[in-house]
């Protein structure tokens, strides 16, 4: 069956909206937020955490590093991502065009496609409109991105018109070779456009107009949180919302912060992955309901309170914050395990009470209050 989405409540005096996402591999339930397994695994992070603690219900992988590693004749005999590495609810894979525009000298952009050198041994390779496609067929996601050309933040005009036309081009392509093959494993695959134009409104309604037109089944935000200021970028997603059909999800790409996640909310955005969750979270620093702790910290030394007593992951509040810190000082690997699953759980726990408020109809209050707590350095 193909995607649909059903808009189940708007809050008043903001553009938040919950809806249903339905899919072969299952619901998804907006807003949303997807943890990123980048290379087939989100990291440190095992399958059944992500299902019955997180609570994740769609996870994202990397067409680029798929691609690569472990390549598509294994993930085609494997049966897809799903049955690799045993995932069964939505996947979504971008087209990996963020990778090869973060590759910077080691990539080339023509009219053909994106040419680049393997990050692993220098190989060369091409990305064009159509093979993304097959790539993502035989990856087996549930949502499958165009490819596009991510332009910096600080992009001139000029070079963002420029970018936009061949982003607008190749998607002409792609979703002709899209309209043309067939899934290869019996479940259904969508097919969203990105939007782009950098910070130059006119850009990025051009952008909005030509991605609209196409009807797809849901439709991307790119090219933001790459150095613009946050301001900026609410900006451009209220220009490009209002464009975008209401009845179909919309994904903004690579954000964000807490703060970041609720002010898209509250600007119509059903859909969202970073990963900063893992990422930071590595690196010992806790997002909560509370604000942002640095488990680095001497303060969380012999402090032995639970990491959260109601925070939304069990390890929330089987583990101490003197017990996390030292696992941190001492380079344990545990530590880096035990924050990522927080930070996942609190960033699902967070869109799913931006959901509940929505519906609730308090939303836009709601979201005052958090965006203070949230900001908070403990």
């Amino acid at each position: 069956m193909p995607l649909t989405f059903e808009l189940q409540a708007t809050a008043p005096d903001t553009s938040a909206r919950a809806g249903r996402i339905t899919t072969d591999h299952g619901e998804i339930l907006t807003p949303i937020f997807m943890p990123v397994g980048t290379v087939a695994s989100v990291k440190g992070v095992h399958i059944h955490e992500l299902r019955d603690d997180i609570k994740a219900q769609i996870i994202l992988g990397n067409t680029y590093h798929l691609y690569l590693r472990p390549g598509c004749d294994v993930l085609h005999k494997a049966g897809g991502l799903h049955k690799f590495n045993g995932w069964t609810r939505p996947i979504l894979t971008d087209s990996g065009g963020f990778q090869v525009f973060s590759l910077s000298g080691n990539r080339k952009l023509k009219e053909d496609g994106a040419h680049f050198r393997s990050h692993i041994d220098g190989s060369k390779h091409i990305f064009t409109p159509e093979n993304v496609i097959d790539i993502q067929r035989i990856i087996g996601s549930d949502i499958m991105m165009a490819l596009d050309e991510c332009t910096p933040g600080t992009a001139d005009r000029s070079y963002a018109k420029k970018s936009l036309d061949l982003t607008l081009r190749w998607l002409q392509r792609g979703w002709k070779h899209y309209n043309e093959t067939s899934p290869l494993y019996g479940h259904h695959q969508a097919y969203f456009p990105i939007v782009q134009g950098c910070t130059y409104p006119d850009l990025r309604r051009e952008s909005a107009l030509r991605v609209a037109e196409l009807g797809a089944e849901g439709n991307a935000i790119g090219g933001l949180a790459v150095g613009e200021p946050a301001e900026v970028m609410y900006d451009m997603i209220e220009v490009v919302n209002e464009i975008l059909p209401a009845d179909r999800p919309r994904y903004l790409m690579g954000v964000g912060t807490p703060a970041n996640i609720l002010e898209a909310i509250d600007r119509g955005v059903d859909m969202f992955d970073c990963v900063m969750p893992t990422r930071n979270g590595r690196n010992g620093m806790l997002f909560t309901e509370h604000g942002i702790m640095n488990m680095r910290n001497k303060k969380w030394a012999d402090d032995f309170s639970p990491i959260q007593e109601d925070g939304p992951s069990i390890v929330d509040r089987e583990y101490s914050k003197a017990y996390l810190r030292h696992l941190f000082i001492s380079n344990e690997l545990l530590a880096m395990q035990i924050a990522s699953i927080h930070n996942l759980a609190f960033y699902l726990w967070l869109v799913g009470e931006a959901r509940k408020h929505i519906i609730a109809g308090d939303f836009a209050l709601w979201k005052k209050e958090m965006i203070v707590k949230v900001t908070n350095r403990l």
